[in-house]
């Protein structure tokens, strides 16, 4: 548990490009209602109409495709990104964030097809079922089946099912670790790589760095975190759960890990420490932190050099991993 100690006063200079990135982002953010005064499907609708601007240009794809995969729960929507040029032949299952609640595959659409190109890889985005539409353990559940559906039958796809990475950023994060942890306690094969980008690791909002970044001022809020987890969980104990409340968990025998920290963030103290967990557990774990950036920065790569930095970074990462 971590010590019950703040020290104020002790902020990161944010990266410039990132300044800017968060000032357009705060100005669009603030035409709209705060999300928890509205319905879940205006509040929905007001973030794709705030990402809109960083969804914009970036790498064009050779094909992309949406298809329906059977889950336990039922068929979930999948879209599927071609880079023209392949390098790896196996693909990389993105996860948006977005607390559970919000976001979808068009927030995350360019940063999918970042990946795609810069690692010349297939990249899968997966369509989980949100909260509160559901609750837990089910968005985590049909990410799980996905995964195996793929891994089973990924030469229907074009695909080498011995070369599957899974990734996503805050609470996609979160899904893509219990994903793993999942297939591990099933007997399931293991996956190559997991890319853990700013994730949501831990229920205790008792750290330094969310005293710190959460008051709303960075993007992400103390707050929110709160709204998103009592949208996405149905009971108390649920907070404790090793697979929601992750630091908690038992992480050895993992694939490796590639984790992008972002200094100036609530979650910052979360990836930290499941860094080190991960670490003690003998999972080869590379953790980045990266200077001035807050949460959610990757969308910032059409205007921030560290943004680009971190994709490529990762995509060299993932073609070590097929190599070693």
């Amino acid at each position: 548990m971590t010590p019950l100690t703040s020290h104020p006063g002790h902020f990161a200079p944010l990266d410039p490009q990132i300044e800017t990135f968060l000032q357009r982002m705060t100005e669009t953010t603030l035409r709209y209602p705060r999300r928890d005064k509205v319905s879940i499907e205006e509040a929905r609708h007001h973030c794709e109409l705030i990402r809109e601007q960083w969804v914009q240009g970036g790498p064009e794809m050779a094909h992309i495709e949406e298809r329906k995969l059977p889950t336990r729960h039922g068929d979930i929507r999948i879209r599927i990104y071609q880079p023209h040029k392949r390098r790896l032949d196996g693909a990389l299952f993105y996860i948006h964030g977005g607390g559970f609640v919000l976001f979808s595959l068009d927030t995350h659409d360019r940063v999918m097809r970042e990946y795609a190109e810069r690692a010349g890889i297939t990249v899968i985005g997966i369509d989980y079922t949100r909260a509160p539409d559901c609750r837990f353990p089910q968005p985590l559940e049909e990410c799980a089946d996905v995964v195996e559906w793929v891994s089973r039958n990924g030469a229907e796809l074009g695909i080498n099912p011995q070369s599957l990475f899974i990734g996503g950023d805050s609470a996609g994060a979160n899904l893509s670790l219990g994903t793993c942890i999942l297939r591990r306690d099933h007997g399931q094969a293991p996956l190559s790589g997991m890319i853990l980008n700013y994730g949501a690791f831990s229920t205790d909002v008792y750290r330094d760095s969310m005293v710190r970044y959460g008051a709303g001022e960075y993007g992400l809020s103390l707050h929110m975190m709160v709204w998103f987890y009592r949208s996405y969980l149905s009971r108390p104990e649920d907070l404790t759960h090793p697979l929601v409340n992750l630091v908690g968990a038992e992480l050895h025998k993992l694939p490796p890990a590639f984790m992008a920290i972002t200094e100036c963030d609530p979650l910052h103290d979360d990836s930290v420490e499941i860094a080190a967990r991960l670490r003690a557990a003998g999972v080869d774990t590379t953790a980045t932190v990266y200077p001035g950036t807050i949460h959610s920065f990757l969308e910032a790569v059409s205007i921030a050099d560290v943004a680009a930095r971190a994709f490529d970074e990762t995509c060299r990462w993932m073609q070590t991993q097929c190599t070693a």
